[in-house]
């Protein structure tokens, strides 16, 4: 008796378990990278058309890929937008992590300003979209809402960097102080976006300077 012919099925070896694993690490991968792509196809859109003049068809293109392909990760230009404002808020919680650990006994002001403006400046260079979705007031709502509380968290490291170089200043007044200091900042920085790289710098003094001045009328006034 002859033996049956083996099947397809019964020749295949079985897959490793980890195989298996890995194809969805794989797929993960690829999304992550397209949705990087997406992203920062958008907020070059963003910078030159503005918000509300950007098309999700712009962005697609811009990326290379289809819209399909885009709805695929992102279901319209709000999605995109407020994933975008996500990773600039994660980014620059992370750049006014210096501002918490400044030592007024062996860091001057002037030295902590100007350690932690430098990465701060330099961020919002290379991703001058930041300026459009949380300075230009271009974004709707639930992007701007994203907002709040980046703010709310940089208000509150600024005025407890001030608190540990004028301890004397009552809280409203550091509250006040904190509020204007970064209302200055928010004024210099499409100024800042917008230079010769030449100029950076010497922009960069000047804003520190300005901060420096400011801070000395507030402190002097408790000395």
């Amino acid at each position: 008796m002859s033996a049956e012919t083996p099947t397809p099925a019964d020749t295949a070896v079985e897959a490793p378990a980890d195989a298996a694993v890995e194809r969805p690490r794989k797929r993960q991968a690829r999304g992550e990278r397209r949705i990087a792509q997406l992203l920062e196809a958008a907020g070059q859109v963003f910078v030159e058309s503005g918000y509300a003049a950007t098309t999700t068809n712009a962005i697609a293109a811009r990326a290379g890929v289809s819209p399909g392909s885009l709805y695929q990760y992102f279901p319209n230009k709000d999605a995109i937008a407020a994933a975008l404002a996500e990773f600039y808020a994660q980014q620059l919680d992370e750049l006014m992590a210096p501002f918490a650990q400044v030592d007024p006994a062996t860091t001057a002001l002037e030295e902590a300003l100007t350690t932690a403006l430098g990465p701060i400046v330099e961020f919002h260079r290379r991703n001058p979209a930041c300026l459009v979705l949380f300075v230009a007031g271009d974004a709707p709502g639930h992007v701007a809402d994203l907002q709040a509380p980046l703010v709310a968290r940089t208000h509150a490291q600024i005025q407890a960097l001030l608190g540990a170089y004028a301890p004397r200043l009552p809280e409203r007044e550091l509250e006040l102080v904190a509020m204007v200091t970064l209302a200055a900042y928010k004024g210099v920085l499409p100024l800042l976006v917008s230079a010769e790289d030449a100029d950076v710098p010497a922009l960069r003094r000047e804003l520190t300077a300005l901060l420096i001045g400011y801070f000395g009328q507030v402190t002097g006034r408790r000395a």
